[in-house]
Order: structure tokens, then C-alpha cells, then sequence
């Protein structure tokens, strides 16, 4: 079973359950990320110094998207890097198994830069807080914004996502799937 925050993932070429329900789209996805987006420059008033750090799986083709549009309003580049919190997480007793990925930093690295960090889900917190110990290991950002496409709830943490797509409240019960081309070969966000 994943950690209560990871997207839970329908193999390449299954359908998801009959008791899955569409809440986002790929239009919806693309107009959520559009807006995320937009608040980021204006947040940032522009793209200066502005660093996008994807948390692995999902996170990373999110962040790619985001830098991508915000590319195409301000006419520039903007740095993007992977984060991996696996070592960082603290269910690793109860979930030993899972899969490293590559932490990647921009070439500037992340002195002094504005981070965002980007996430599929923000559920217990428990991933966000991983991820800021992370960072202390790799930086001092001048500040550290939080990116999210679904914000489902039930936080055990004090964290609030400062960009969000869709907020979802959830049952506890309940699975949210984030499906991403990249990934999964679909742009979809399921409850059931």
C-alpha cells in the first residue's frame, strides 16, 4: 500500500475502477498549472532567481509544466530541479521498500533563491516536511514557496500549500489518483 501521500498509480494500458470519478481532466490540469503559473510570477513579480524543484514521481513533470508556461510569459528559462525525500521520510520503518530517485539541482543551485516546491498531492504533509529537511541539507533559499495540483486535506502537519490547483476535500477513506502523461500516459485526477 503507498505512504498516504503518494498518488496511487494504474498501470500503463488498466482502467481505473468504475467506482473512480473524474475530478480533473487534462484541460483542467493544464488551466490549474496556467494559474499556478501566473500566481508564481506575480508572487515572485517576475521569474528572477525563481527555482522549481519537482518532488519525485509526479512532482517532477509538474514542475517541468509550470517552468514550461512561465517560460513562454516571461521569454526566459526557468531553473528547474528533481527532489527525492526518500531518506528524508519518516515512515521508512513501516514502508523500508521504496525506490530511490535522483536529486538534481540546477546549475545555480539553490542559494538565495526563491524554491518552490512541486507536488501532485498535499495530504498528511508528512512529504512536505521531508522535503524541507532535504533542502537544509542541499541550501539556504531565501525563501521556500509550496506548489500543488490537489489539496485533498486531512493535514497532520502545520503546512499549507501556497499555490494550489484544486482543493478536494476527501474522506480519509478515500484514494486521490494523479495520472500524468509523463507517467502514465494520461492527464487525469480520479477520487474513490
Amino acid at each position: 500500500m503507498p505512504a498516504p501521500e503518494e498518488a496511487v498509480t494504474v498501470p500503463t494500458g488498466q482502467q481505473p475502477d468504475r467506482a473512480d470519478r473524474t475530478v480533473l481532466d487534462g484541460r483542467d490540469i493544464s488551466r490549474a498549472l496556467t494559474r499556478i503559473s501566473h500566481e508564481l510570477l506575480e508572487r515572485n513579480k517576475g521569474a528572477t532567481d525563481l527555482v522549481l524543484l519537482g518532488l519525485h514521481t509526479r512532482g517532477v513533470p509538474l514542475a517541468r509544466r509550470i517552468a514550461d508556461k512561465i517560460a513562454t510569459v516571461e521569454g526566459a528559462p526557468v531553473a528547474v530541479g528533481e527532489l527525492d525525500v526518500t531518506l528524508y521520510r519518516d515512515d521508512l520503518r513501516s514502508q523500508p521498500t521504496r525506490r530511490a530517485h535522483k536529486t538534481a539541482l540546477p546549475p545555480g543551485g539553490i542559494d538565495r533563491k526563491v524554491v518552490v516546491l512541486v507536488d501532485d498531492v498535499l495530504f498528511s504533509g508528512r512529504t512536505i516536511r521531508a522535503a524541507l529537511d532535504a533542502l537544509a541539507d542541499l541550501g539556504r533559499p531565501s525563501a521556500v514557496r509550496l506548489a500543488v495540483l490537489v489539496d485533498r486535506g486531512h493535514r497532520e502537519l502545520p503546512i499549507r500549500a501556497d499555490h494550489v490547483g484544486k482543493n478536494l476535500p476527501s474522506a480519509l477513506a478515500e484514494r486521490v489518483s494523479v495520472r500524468l502523461s509523463e507517467v502514465d500516459g494520461t492527464d487525469e485526477v480520479t477520487i474513490s
